[in-house]
């Protein structure tokens, strides 16, 4: 099994979320008291949400660096961010730490276009909804993002940055994006991905009127698959 260096903190919440998740998996595949063999770097969000409001993006490239570095000298052999707008820095990270950093965007594109699916709207933070970073991964794979109206992309960020990102659930907030959910619906969508690793804290993902891809447990996943893939092709070749 490969170790895996988590950059999280980017929120508490979601890094919760994928530490369960990467426990889960590896313990399903090989069984017993099996358990993953994860680094992790939690950061403190607060000063690093002030820069990303500020796009102090360089800043914020310097301190995911550095978080880097860290997990690669404690023997991480690949890396993962618990956010979808961190991805902003990737090339920065993986520059930093000279080791693979699983994209979440490549993860969800993938999986994505394995179901067929043509057409889809991507939620997130203001800066994932409308810059490239993970939009083009999704694009590269023959999606069609479609637009976000202005107002629900401000809403949306706010409900991220005000509520999810500090770990709160607020019930007209959840409303608010089954309402989205069910406007997208009328507009030839045919799913929706959850481009922020809290909204799934928000968003049923099963018993929703549209198909709902959560990046969360999906990046989970791939990184999970990545570090028990080294093992897979030795038996294999065995």
């Amino acid at each position: 099994m490969r170790k895996l260096g988590i950059i999280g903190g980017l929120t508490w919440a979601s890094t919760a979320l994928y530490y369960e998740a990467i426990n889960k998996f590896v313990a399903a595949r090989l069984g017993g008291l099996h358990s993953a063999l994860l680094a992790i770097e939690s950061l403190d969000m607060a000063p690093i949400a002030r820069m990303q409001q500020a796009e102090e993006w360089l800043t914020v490239g310097h301190m995911a660096g550095d978080a880097a570095r860290r997990l690669a000298a404690s023997g991480a052999e690949g890396l993962i961010m618990t956010s979808n707008t961190m991805h902003r820095v990737h090339d920065d990270v993986a520059s930093a730490a000279g080791l693979p950093v699983i994209h979440i965007g490549d993860a969800v594109a993938e999986r994505v276009a394995a179901d067929g699916v043509k057409r889809v709207a991507l939620l997130g933070t203001r800066f994932t909804m409308t810059q490239p970073f993970v939009r083009e991964r999704l694009e590269s794979r023959g999606l069609e993002l479609a637009a976000i109206d202005g107002p629900w992309m401000t809403e949306v960020d706010r409900i991220i940055y005000e509520e999810l990102a500090a770990g709160r659930v607020v019930r007209d907030s959840q409303r608010k994006l089954k309402t989205l959910l069910t406007e997208l619906s009328k507009k030839k969508v045919q799913a929706v991905v959850l481009g922020c690793t809290e909204l799934v804290l928000a968003v049923e993902t099963r018993a929703n009127v549209l198909p709902v891809y959560d990046s969360t447990a999906i990046h989970a996943r791939a990184a999970a698959e990545w570090m028990l893939a080294e093992g897979q092709e030795a038996r294999a070749a065995a």
